[in-house]
């Protein structure tokens, strides 16, 4: 499943270490309520300094390269503490200041570093799609992959999709895919939507039978499939991670993919089209034997209203609602 590529942080520290420049993971494990990076973040760094990913608003990133690249030469992993103040907090972009803890790990030879086969399994299992939690226990240096359904606390982390430390000190970072968005109709709002959606780390399917409509041209390296909407869903399998939109205001075309949606456990469906046009829907629905309840599933009209009125604007809006969905 394709990630963006200022996702790809662990690929990058693997690479560098392939290619023999040397490389460090450093990983957020505590931090402020206002960061703008959450537990489990990331940044690579090369031997040459090079850096991919972040773990703060840009205020300690300078200390933890240095310690990185000391980390290549001792060949010992560390956790670093940094106190922010109030003043250097709101320099950086946050409201407030206080404590962020970043585990620094050498990738190689060492007995504290991590290992290069470890790193690899896991860029592996990033690449194949499949949930998995790196857990560390800096006590003893020992690192584990962790796939669902072996250990309890790795499995209410990869459902609440947040990494962090638990009593005992172990730190489990989570790797899940990443989110999808699939969207119905490959109509000019669709356009931008794709392009938001993959910037804000979602990976991006469109389904348009139309070839006029869903071509490459207007498409250019998106994934683009022509089959009769519901029966594309379908095949998609739409999980817990997967936002659904429809854009074409056909209901030869929205409906059925709707269908599909709500029998499915998404976590988001937002359909086009006024409140006019979604009392019909409802109405077309209601016959079909679909509750009350499931009916209210949908966003419709899509997206948060905020005025929205060119294709971008409205792109945002539904892109902003779906995050809205996701996180509160």
């Amino acid at each position: 499943m394709t990630r963006a590529a200022h996702d790809l942080i662990p690929e990058a520290a693997l690479a560098w270490h392939r290619a023999g420049q040397g490389a460090a993971l450093a990983t957020v494990i505590e931090t402020w309520g206002s960061a703008p990076r959450q537990a489990g973040s990331q940044l690579a760094v090369s031997g040459t300094g090079e850096m991919v990913g972040s773990v703060s608003g840009g205020c300690v990133e300078g200390a933890v390269v240095t310690e990185a690249l000391e980390a290549l030469q001792d060949r010992r992993s560390r956790i670093l503490t940094f106190g922010v103040s109030d003043e250097t907090a709101f320099a950086a972009g946050l409201a407030c200041g206080g404590t962020i803890r970043v585990l620094v790990e050498p990738v190689g030879d060492g007995d504290q570093a991590l290992a290069q086969s470890l790193l690899a399994a896991l860029t592996e299992a990033r690449a194949a799609g499949r949930a998995v939690a790196m857990v560390t226990d800096p006590a003893r240096w020992t690192r584990q992959l962790v796939a669902p359904g072996q250990v309890p606390a790795v499995d209410a982390r990869l459902k609440s999709d947040r990494s962090g430390t638990e009593e005992d000190g172990r730190f489990i970072a989570v790797h899940n895919p990443p989110l999808r968005l699939i969207v119905i109709g490959a109509v000019h709002i669709a356009q931008p939507l794709l392009t938001i959606a993959r910037t804000c780390g979602y990976a991006p399917t469109l389904i348009d039978p139309r070839a006029a409509f869903g071509s490459a041209e207007r498409f250019p390296g998106e994934t683009i499939l022509d089959d009769w909407p519901d029966e594309a869903l379908t095949a998609l399998a739409p999980d817990t991670r997967t936002a659904i939109v429809t854009l074409t205001h056909d209901p030869k075309l929205d409906d059925p993919a709707i269908q599909v949606a709500l029998r499915s456990p998404a976590f988001y469906l937002g359909c086009l089209g006024s409140k006019k046009t979604h009392a019909k829907r409802v109405e077309r629905l209601s016959a079909a034997g679909f509750t009350p309840e499931d009916i209210a599933r949908i966003h419709a009209p899509v997206g948060l209203d905020i005025g929205a009125k060119t294709p971008g604007e409205i792109a945002v809006s539904v892109m902003a609602q779906i995050t809205q969905v996701l996180r509160q």
